[in-house]
């Protein structure tokens, strides 16, 4: 049996959850811990964080460690939110800890904390053949997913979380109450999320976070209802309006509020109430779940064989969405996508990569051009752009650097040091990125015409050279053609000649 740790670093609390993994893959939670350490005060009103939430960040993880190792904890895994990624000093006080502690804490983007969410809410309700809505209300941000069973198809991250709206509204001179400047401010985020709901029925919509759990459990006392585990949009409407009617120690002495949860719940009311009208839901699911069960979740099936989403069925559709979403040539762009995979299997003797860059390569194959969208002329350029600002679901930060990068150089100039992109990976991913456009600029040749005639590749060895032979329809010059052409890149890197057989 192994024991295991999940720390949530997050703007408004500081959550630890200990779990032990048996020896049949079933995890057993042992402990739960929640620390008011509000970060977010700091970091969304000032922009750092300063030595006072410090110290009570350290003291929080000098805990968090004894805890664990009461429990024989043999990995713990940390994560930082929206705070941490936007204090400027961060970085320091992520070292401090790591030096006091020995726990390396792992600063996530928006897109990584909706797809540990989405591992917990998957654990916790069942989402098979349904469409669901994801809400999950932070301190720092918001994140709106939209799955379909077990996968992601999108996720938006808001800059509207609790306690990011009590900081940036509280000292805000207005005549409209506190409610209200909620209300306007969250208004701008409206036509984003309308944009991406496209009138979309939702099966199911579930909430997420310590104030929508809050929120049930005061449903469940106010309305006389048996469960704290969903609120309806009636209910919401009631509680905000109650909420609003009340000063922040109304709210915590009437409710037995813990006082940093009596501030942000109106807030948080209010935006979840805005968001279930948008998606047209009459009622949000309450699993009881957050991003601490979620990397638990995701520590432990790394670590066994429990069951786990395919992470290349989650690559591929976040990848064809946003292919849909440029308006790609998707006949194309698969094409493109099944020949390079070809090459990249049968030329493993000489590029000697991970078999994980195989998805790399097929995803810059996949969405190579979507640059055309914003113009033809120099696509190769906007596909890079749009990649480095369309984050793909399941991809880690310098994955996706590495496919906008491989996309990027697709034709044309090669790889440069001249080239700021390419010039600020780590050589190792350079290294990674001049391999995998070689092989893309071959694939993508071979579709030159974009009329499909090429159905297999096939390259081998042959004495000091290598040969490529075509399998397809119809007459093949074009993309013979166009492969003479494109092989220079291929014979430069790998150091050995290519023949096209015709």
């Amino acid at each position: 049996m192994q024991t295991l740790a999940a720390i949530d670093v997050g703007s408004n609390a500081m959550r630890l959850v200990v779990g032990r993994l048996s020896y049949d893959d079933k995890l057993e939670t042992l402990e739960n811990l929640r620390l008011p350490v509000r970060l977010g005060q700091d970091a969304f009103s000032q922009k750092l964080i300063r030595e006072e939430t410090a110290q009570m960040a350290l003291d929080a993880f000098r805990r968090f460690r004894k805890v664990a190792d009461d429990h024989g904890a043999e990995r713990i895994r940390a994560v930082a939110t929206s705070a941490m990624r936007e204090a400027s000093n961060s970085d320091m006080l992520i070292d401090r800890i790591a030096r006091a502690t020995g726990i390396e804490i792992e600063t996530i983007s928006g897109e990584e904390e909706a797809r540990l969410i989405h591992v917990a809410v998957s654990n916790a309700v069942a989402l098979k053949n349904k469409r669901a809505m994801l809400i999950d209300i932070g301190g720092g941000s918001v994140e709106v997913t939209l799955s379909q069973g077990e996968n992601i198809l999108s996720t938006e991250s808001y800059n509207m979380g609790a306690v990011r709206l009590l900081e940036k509204l509280r000292h805000k001179p207005a005549k409209l109450p506190f409610d209200e400047l909620v209300r306007e401010y969250a208004e701008a985020a409206r036509y984003r999320i309308e944009r991406e709901m496209k009138k979309k029925k939702i099966d199911l919509c579930i909430g997420t976070g310590g104030n929508i759990e809050e929120m049930g459990v005061l449903r469940k006392k106010l309305f006389k209802r048996e469960s704290d585990s969903a609120i309806t949009f009636e209910e919401l409407e009631k509680l905000s309006k109650m909420l609003s009617q009340m000063t922040v120690e109304e709210r915590r002495r009437k409710f037995k509020l813990r006082p940093d949860r009596a501030d942000v719940i109106l807030p948080a009311a209010i935006v979840l109430k805005m968001i279930a009208k948008e998606a047209r839901v009459n009622e949000v699911v309450i699993p009881k779940v957050g991003l601490k069960d979620g990397i638990l979740l995701d520590l432990a099936q790394s670590l066994s064989a429990m069951p786990r989403p395919s992470r290349r069925q989650q690559v591929w559709m976040s990848a064809m969405l946003l292919g849909e979403k440029y308006q790609y040539d998707g006949t194309h762009s698969n094409l493109v996508a099944y020949l390079a995979g070809q090459l990249f299997d049968q030329t493993q003797p000489l590029h000697n990569l991970e078999p994980e860059n195989r998805l790399l390569l097929e995803v810059a194959a996949l969405l190579h051009d979507i640059g055309h969208f914003i113009n033809t002329v120099d696509h190769d350029k906007h596909t890079y752009y749009i990649l480095q600002a369309n984050p793909l679901i399941g991809l880690k930060s310098p994955e996706q650097c590495i496919v906008a990068n491989a996309a990027r150089y697709h034709r044309k100039s090669m790889p440069t040091l001249q080239d700021e992109n390419f010039r600020a990976l780590p050589p190792k991913d350079r290294s990674t990125v001049i391999k995998l456009s070689a092989l893309l600029r071959l694939a993508d040749a071979m579709d030159v015409s974009h009329t499909h005639r090429v159905r297999n590749v096939t390259v081998r060895m042959s004495k000091n050279k290598w040969l490529l032979n075509l399998e397809g329809e119809g007459n093949l010059g074009l993309e013979i053609w166009a492969l003479e052409k494109r092989r220079a890149l291929f014979q430069e890197v790998f150091g050995m000649k290519l023949e096209i057989e015709s």
